[in-house]
């Protein structure tokens, strides 16, 4: 039997989430089901604000943009990293206010540039030739934007490849060794105003040494900053904190992510004379865990495998394909059955790669049962598509016993809202 997640129980030997029988969500509502437990989100980001009282908490929206969640966020004084102007557009709606706003992004276009000025927010320079551009919108605005660089430190990480967004041959930000000239060059330029400096090392990271390392060298790059008459505002250092997916892993905490950056944030500032504001962008922790996705099985086959075929694909669900990411598979409406057989389950897509979970140990499978998808808070729907045609599901939230749809399940129609025919093929 698998182990329960602190947040979820089993009751009639169904799965439960903050209240909810996951089969009368699935019933109701249908699946694919995306179901978020609330009290949870609300927890976790609890825990970051503990861990650092002197900080400020910017939510990566990138982890899950859904408007309810950062409303939520909003409401406990969260501040939002965003990387598009869609995230940028829906963070204001939420409520959180343009001055705890950083956007961020390797590759910002000219138009969400001219939107950053318009907000007002504050923006995460990648490159030179943004810095320019940016200088040049806000001339022509008639307003200064404060900014940071964002620094690529060169550290490793050690998580998956695709994640590790610290290396030196990341797409992201400036080379430490070129970042104190870009300052230089920026403080002379109309239009923008150097006021911090920002990293992110890579997601998914289980071992606090990176995060301590990559301080050091943060503050290496603010000590001669500051010896430019450059009063920064801010250090922001990311996120990046991992969650145990599997049974066997073990991840940090808050407490470990604030005892890595802080005695050296604080001694490094003391010695300095300055005392600028931390920020930390938490994703990942704050909402993976909250997620279940409930999906319907339509048919077991055994083949070279015991396939379970279910209705969600990685359509909904990308991470196992991408990134060959682990997530608890359990049969809700088995919850607390002994496993019986070793199952495959895999999706509907017409892909090899869709499959959720490799040979499973589970209670006996049949057509109907609902299988629940631990995890899926973080990088599950905010990465889904329509592939194959197929509409994306609803997401709903979940409190004490009360649930309220969030997002509606699309239909057909939403795969061709936006298509046209030309008046030649008519």
């Amino acid at each position: 039997m698998f182990t329960l997640k602190n947040h979820l129980e089993i009751r009639d030997n169904h799965l439960v989430i903050s209240g909810m029988d996951t089969i009368e969500l699935a019933e109701k509502y249908g699946t694919p089901l995306y179901v978020t437990n609330e009290s949870r989100i609300i927890d976790n980001f609890s825990a970051y604000r503990k861990a650092f009282p002197d900080a400020d908490i910017y939510y990566a929206a990138k982890a899950n943009g859904s408007l309810a969640i950062l409303r939520m966020l909003a409401r406990q004084g969260a501040g939002a990293d965003v990387f598009s102007y869609g995230e940028l557009y829906m963070a204001l709606l939420a409520g959180i206010p343009r001055e705890k706003i950083l956007f961020n992004g390797n590759s910002k276009t000219d138009f969400e540039l001219q939107k950053a000025v318009e907000t007002g927010v504050r923006v995460s320079v990648d490159s030179r030739d943004e810095m320019h551009t940016l200088s040049e919108i806000a001339q022509i605005s008639g307003k200064t934007i404060e900014i940071a660089f964002r620094v690529n430190p060169d550290v490793s990480p050690r998580t998956h490849p695709k994640i590790s967004t610290g290396l030196k041959t990341s797409k992201f930000g400036i080379p430490a060794d070129e970042v104190v000239s870009a300052y230089r060059e920026a403080s002379g330029l109309s239009g923008i105003s150097p006021c911090g400096i920002h990293c992110h090392i890579g997601s998914q990271i289980l071992d606090t040494s990176p995060f301590t390392e990559a301080t050091h060298k943060m503050m290496d790059l603010v000590g001669k900053i500051t010896e430019l008459g450059i009063k920064l505002k801010f250090v922001d250092m990311g996120s990046g904190l991992g969650i145990p997916y599997k049974k066997e892993e073990t991840a940090p905490t808050p407490r470990d992510h604030a005892d890595a950056i802080l005695p050296v944030f604080k001694e490094r500032t003391k010695a300095l004379g300055i005392s600028p504001k931390l920020i930390l962008e938490p994703g990942r922790y704050i909402v993976g865990d909250t997620t279940i996705l409930l999906t319907r099985v339509n048919t077991v086959k055994k083949a070279a495998k015991n396939f379970v075929g279910v209705d969600a694909g990685f359509n909904l669900l990308v991470r196992p394909t991408m990134y060959d990411s682990y997530h608890y598979a359990v049969v809700a409406n088995k919850a607390g059955s002994e496993p019986e057989e070793t199952y495959t389950i895999a999706g509907p897509i017409c892909e090899t790669g869709d499959v959720f979970a490799k040979d499973r140990m589970l209670p006996r499978v049949e057509k109907g049962d609902i299988i629940a998808l631990l995890d899926a808070g973080a990088y599950g729907f905010s990465m889904s598509s329509q592939y194959n045609g197929r509409p994306r599901c609803a997401e709903v939230l979940v409190k004490d016993g009360i649930a309220d749809i969030i997002r509606g399940r699309e239909d057909i129609g939403d795969l061709i809202g936006k298509q046209k025919i030309p008046e030649r093929l008519m």
